[in-house]
Order: structure tokens, then C-alpha cells, then sequence
């Protein structure tokens, strides 16, 4: 049965800060591509202020290139000030000890390294606090504020710059990696030192309360693989040799210490073969076994911080909602907060006092402040043009699978819809698989949901088994079978729509990015009666050509199949779009970015190739310069474009596939 959420009491917190909807018409393609979002908070040592990053899209006028970034700090009662604006990108945002100034990255110019600048909140420019050979990746003021730790990438030797001045730069696959070291800058001494191991590519680090050591995670390569894969935890004196924190078996998250400095709380996996770092695990700092706190728990962690010395504060995907809770850290019992219709997508936790990042289905994410227990007070209203728009009604939504499992997803009504009407229906398959789609803002660049709604679809969001917020064994429950009973998930979504009433399932279309392109390409082909378009977004077409050239073979391999391809090579094949051409049927738009080292352009040129020779009506769009996704504001404006196009001229219309759309 379908099943529509039940919102919850404190909802009225987002709609009383918003101006009404119902003026203006639906999103367009503008809108969605020039909207601003918060991305990264932290708050301030005395708990009242925010700082957080917010993204700004580049205008029509700027060169190419990502969104700008922007540095705001905002307070309950007080109007948010943007300290660093403009064509500048900051991240990395820290507070200095004593909270009269804000530390950050940023570069002073186009070609420059990222260096650590600082800015006073009473005033004056931003300045760089010392200067370092190279970028900087990040960087973490010790508590006591007499240290600076930073990591930065080990710089060209004199021989190897002359080296590839004249030519001589070829490159030997996974030799001479260029490691991320950890540095330590004494601030009153005004002296940088190399710290910790020479042998790690240091990805992230945390203070110990005392400031005598740090807490990093990092791996033996540089491979994004063994980022994802094999990182682990060590615990770095100031002085001293640095040791393994603890044994971890698979993929790591976000940590932090315990207030006493006797714990560590992380997020990891519960196996090598766990698709995420979900789960809550607490070690002594001194090292030693690990202890899981949430084992069993249908929801999926996402972020973490300390309330006191034996709290920790969970912030937690379950379904298609946030939830927080408070864990004992000596019972792992846990407490689940009141919590709004807000989804977070950034915690900085200092006691009781928390900033984070959310967004509701009103509006992409803002900074809040929250006081645990107490109503979250929204700080910043980035977008006031949506005040003028229009936006269609949504939902959580569940269904059953075949074999019963229950399934969960976001769905969104036509700008539209009157009672008792019929539309045509577009999914928004999300990647991963371990991804997911929750009912806080679900429109962007990349899923333009709400201009679909505007255009007369319903859009359905399907979490089918595999994704983000049911857990562990959720997340592991299409292990081997990819293709298989997870897009079983997503048919059983459509045929209880249409049994609802709500959809022609004659009507229907499909889009994803990554493994959402190739859940489309997999609907395109295997089950192409189905669906009237698709639109392959760096999808994947041919299991086996992937696993050869994608820059995460282990990934994929161990926590998605959970077997290798060279194992099982003819149920890769078989679960392969490729493998299916003869049932194609589908007319099918391929988008890809020619610098994605993710899904090699290769799967869609496979793909568009062989649909083009079958006279499969078809077209294959390359964004140059842009990676596993688009980046640039005139690719993401043509993309909705081509996808509003491409969704009106073979789903929306009236004429029929030709065969029964039921299998």
C-alpha cells in the first residue's frame, strides 16, 4: 500500500520563515542552476556564531570553471555578513581559539596554492598566516591555540622540476606517489615542521582535547580506491612516534574526541564489504579494541560529534528523513531527539550547543544553530527569489518489493495536479547504489526535479535495496545480484503508482547519474518495454570494460558486487546494458563529462555506439573539462535543457511504444 509520511509537529518551524509559495510559476532551468546553498558550518568557541561556506554559482560573464565560495558568519537574532565574497573560493572553514577571527583556504589568485588565511570579525582583510611550499588541503587549529596542524602534498624536487621542464614527464603508474604530509606550525615561533609519518597520505585529522596529539586517518598510497577502501586511524603525539589507533575493517568517516580526551568516536563499517561508513564505534584513545555502539540499528550514521564525555550526538539517515540521537557511550543505549522536517548535511558540535547545515523541501541547505532539545533557528536565507515560486507538492512514499521487503522513496506531484488525474512518470535514480534520496531539497543541477514537476511529471526518487538509511544490512542486500532485485525494487514503485492511480505506466521515463545511469541504461535495454526514454548520465554500460578502467576497482568490487568480475565474469557480463541490445528498444539520451576518471567516457561512447547502429533513436553529449558530474554553469543549463527536451518529446506525448508495457 502506498503510504504518504507522516510530517512531523515541528515542520511549522520551515514554513514559518518562508513567504508563501502559491505566488509565481515553477522552477526553470535558471533558477535551479543559480541557486546558493551552505555547505560547510562551524561554529564559533563560545557557541553563538556560525561560520559557514556558502556556494555561489558563477555568472553568465566569468570564465568556466566550478561555483565561487563564499565566507558568511551569522548569529540568532543577527543578519548573516559575508566576510569573504566575491570570484574567491574559500573551504575548510576553523575558528581560532580565542573566536576573534576565522581561519580558512583560499588562494589569492587563479593559478596560486591554497594557503591558510585568516580574518578578524571586527573588521579588516584577509590575510595569509604564514606562507607554504605548495597547496594546502586542510588545515586544524589545536585547542589551546598554539599549534597549526595542516597537510599539504610533498613538493618537486629541483631535478624533478627540470625533469619535466624539458619534456621528461612521463608517468609510471603508482610510482612516486605524492603523499599528503602532515605538518605542525608552532604560531608564537612563527616555525613549520613535518610531523608524523613519512610513509601516509594523510586525508583527515582531529585534535585530542589537550593538544598533545592528533587524531588522523589515512592510507599507504594516493589511489582514490584506498581512500575509500583501506584507510585507518593513528593516533599522532607531538612528540613521538605516531601507532595505529585501532583495527578497522573497511571504509571510515567522521571522528572526533571525547570532551575528557579518554575516547574516539568514528564512524566506519562493520566489514570489509560494508558499503558504508555507517556505523558508531568508540576506541580509548590510548588504542585497542573498537566497540560498535549502533549494531542492528535501521539507519545509517552521517555525522558525529561529542556532547560530554560519555555522549555522543548522532546525526543519522533513516529512511528518507534525518534523525538525530544522543548514545550512552558505556550502554549504547540511544535517544532519538525531536527532530523538524529538515534534513542535515553538516554538524559542528560544541556541548550542547550545535551549527548545522540543512535544507527542508522549501528550500536547498542554510545554516541553523541549535541548542540540543530545543527548536533548530535558522540563520541565513541564501535564495529570497524562491519566494516568488511555485513548488510542487512532495512526499515519502513506501511500496513492497516482490519479495516483500519494504521500500522506501521520494516522490513529487506535478506543478499541477488536480485529484483523480493521470501523468506521465520520470524517475531520478540515484548512484552508488549506496547513495540515497531523502525528502529535504531534492532539486539540483544535476536532478532537476522541481522543473520536471513544473513541466506536468510526477518524479519518483526510488531508495531501492543497496541505499543509504536502513542500515547495514540494507545497504548489503544487493551483494552479487546488481540489476537484479534492486530494480525489482524500483518496477514494484512504478506498478503501485499506476495501481494508485497516479501514472500511466504506458508513460514512463528514466534518469540517473553514475550507477543511476546505469540503472537507466539497464531500463533502456534489459527493460526497454518499460520505459518510453532514458537519460544515461555517466553510466555505467559494460561491467567488465568498467572494472578495468574506473579509478575505484576495489570499491566496486568488494562493497557493490562483493565478488570480482574475473570470479563471475558471465554474470558481469549478463548484468552488462550491452549484453541486452537485441531487447532495446528506448530512446535514449547518453551525457557524459570527458574528464570523469569514475565511469570512463568509454561506457557511454559503448553504449551510444551500438544504440546508433541499431537505429535506436539516440545521442551522446561530452562536456569537456568536467568530472563525475557537471561543474560549469552553461553545461549544467544545457543539460536540463536537453532533459526537459528529451523527457517532453518521448514520454509526455501520447503514442504508444508499440508492445504492452507490462513484462
Amino acid at each position: 500500500m502506498l503510504r504518504s509520511s507522516l510530517r512531523h509537529g515541528l515542520a511549522a518551524l520551515v514554513l514559518c520563515c518562508a513567504a508563501p509559495f502559491w505566488a509565481g510559476s515553477g522552477m526553470t532551468a535558471e533558477q535551479v542552476v543559480e541557486l546558493k546553498s551552505v555547505r560547510q558550518v562551524a561554529l564559533a568557541p563560545d557557541g553563538k556564531r556560525v561560520a559557514y561556506v556558502l556556494r555561489v554559482q558563477r555568472s553568465a560573464t566569468d570564465a568556466p570553471g566550478k561555483p565561487w565560495a563564499e565566507l558568511w558568519v551569522a548569529a540568532p537574532g543577527v543578519e548573516p555578513r559575508a566576510y569573504v565574497s566575491g570570484k574567491r573560493t574559500v573551504s575548510d572553514l576553523s575558528w581560532r581559539a580565542d573566536g576573534k577571527a576565522v581561519t580558512f583556504l583560499a588562494s589569492d589568485g587563479k593559478d596560486a596554492d591554497a594557503q591558510v588565511q585568516e580574518i578578524p570579525l571586527d573588521g579588516g582583510e584577509a590575510r595569509r598566516l604564514f606562507e607554504h611550499a605548495g597547496s594546502i588541503a586542510l588545515h586544524r587549529p589545536s585547542p589551546d591555540g598554539r599549534w597549526l596542524a595542516f597537510t599539504a602534498k610533498v613538493q618537486q624536487t629541483p631535478e624533478e622540476k627540470m625533469d619535466k621542464e624539458q619534456g621528461r614527464d612521463w608517468k609510471v603508474v603508482d610510482e612516486k606517489p605524492s603523499f599528503r604530509r602532515l605538518w605542525l606550525r608552532d604560531l608564537s615561533a612563527g616555525t613549520s615542521r613535518a610531523w608524523g609519518p613519512e610513509d601516509l597520505d594523510v586525508l583527515d585529522l582531529a585534535w585530542a582535547p589537550d593538544g598533545r596529539s592528533a587524531i588522523v586517518r589515512a592510507t599507504k598510497s594516493t589511489r582514490v580506491d584506498d581512500d575509500y577502501m583501506f584507510s585507518k586511524l593513528y593516533r599522532v603525539p607531538v612528540e613521538g612516534a605516531p601507532a595505529l589507533l585501532t583495527e578497522t575493517p573497511g571504509k571510515l568517516a567522521g571522528f572526533a574526541a571525547s570532551p575528557d580526551g579518554r575516547r574516539v568516536a568514528f564512524l566506519g563499517a562493520t566489514s570489509q564489504n560494508d558499503p558504508l561508513a555507517q556505523s558508531v564505534f568508540v576506541v580509548p584513545l590510548a588504542g585497542g579494541a573498537a566497540r560498535n555502539l549502533t549494531e542492528g540499528l535501521e539507519a545509517s550514521g552521517a555525522q558525529i560529534g561529542w556532547i560530554d564525555e560519555r555522549t555522543v550526538l548522532l546525526v543519522a539517515v533513516q529512511g528518507t528523513h534525518s534523525v538525530l540521537r544522543k548514545l550512552d557511550v558505556e550502554s549504547g543505549r540511544g535517544t532519538e531527539l525531536a527532530w523538524p522536517r529538515l534534513v542535515v548535511s553538516d554538524l559542528d558540535l560544541r556541548g550542547s550547543r550545535a551549527a548545522l547545515a540543512a535544507s527542508s523541501p522549501e528550500h536547498p541547505a542554510e545554516a541553523f544553530a541549535l541548542d540540543l532539545g530545543g527548536v533548530p533557528a535558522r540563520l541565513s536565507r541564501s535564495n529570497p527569489g524562491l519566494d516568488g515560486v511555485r513548488l510542487a507538492r512532495q512526499e515519502s512514499i513506501e511500496w513492497k518489493a516482490p519479495d516483500g521487503l519494504r521500500i522506501t522513496g521520494v516522490l513529487t506531484y506535478p506543478l499541477d495536479w488536480r485529484e483523480g488525474t493521470r501523468h506521465s512518470l520520470v524517475l531520478q535514480v540515484h548512484g552508488g547504489p549506496e547513495g540515497v534520496d531523502l525528502d529535504g531539497w531534492t532539486t539540483g543541477p544535476l536532478e532537476p526535479v522541481q522543473v520536471l514537476a513544473a513541466a506536468g511529471f510526477f518524479v519518483l526518487q526510488p531508495n531501492y535495496r543497496g541505499s543509504q538509511g536502513r542500515g547495514v544490512a540494507y545497504s548489503k542486500a544487493d551483494h552479487d545480484d546488481l540489476g537484479g532485485k534492486e530494480f525489482e525494487d524500483i518496477l514494484a514503485g512504478i506498478d503501485q503508482l499506476a495501481t494508485s492511480r497516479l501514472v500511466d505506466p504506458s508513460r514512463v521515463g528514466t534518469g540517473g547519474w553514475s550507477y543511476g545511469g546505469y540503472m537507466s541504461a539497464w531500463a533502456a535495454t534489459r527493460f526497454s518495454l518499460r520505459f518510453r526514454a532514458a537519460i544515461v548520465c555517466a553510466g555505467l554500460t559494460n561491467w567488465i570494460a568498467f572494472a578495468g578502467t574506473t579509478d575505484i576497482p576495489y570499491e566496486m568490487s568488494l562493497v557493490h558486487w562483493d565478488s570480482w568480475w574475473f570470479d563471475e565474469p558471465e554474470l558481469h557480463w549478463q548484468r552488462s546494458p550491452l549484453a541486452h541490445l537485441d531487447q532495446a528498444r528506448t530512446p535514449t539520451l547518453i551525457v557524459h563529462g570527458e574528464a570523469d576518471d569514475r565511469v570512463h567516457p568509454e561506457q557511454s561512447l559503448e553504449l551510444y555506439t551500438a544504440l546508433r547502429l541499431k537505429q535506436i533513436p539516440t545521442r551522446l553529449v561530452l562536456y569537456p573539462r568536467e568530472p563525475h558530474g557537471l561543474d560549469e554553469r552553461a553545461h549544467q543549463l544545457d543539460y536540463i535543457e536537453r532533459v526537459l527536451d528529451w523527457f517532453r518529446t518521448h514520454v509526455a506525448d501520447v503514442a504508444d511504444v508499440g508492445s504492452d508495457p507490462k513484462i
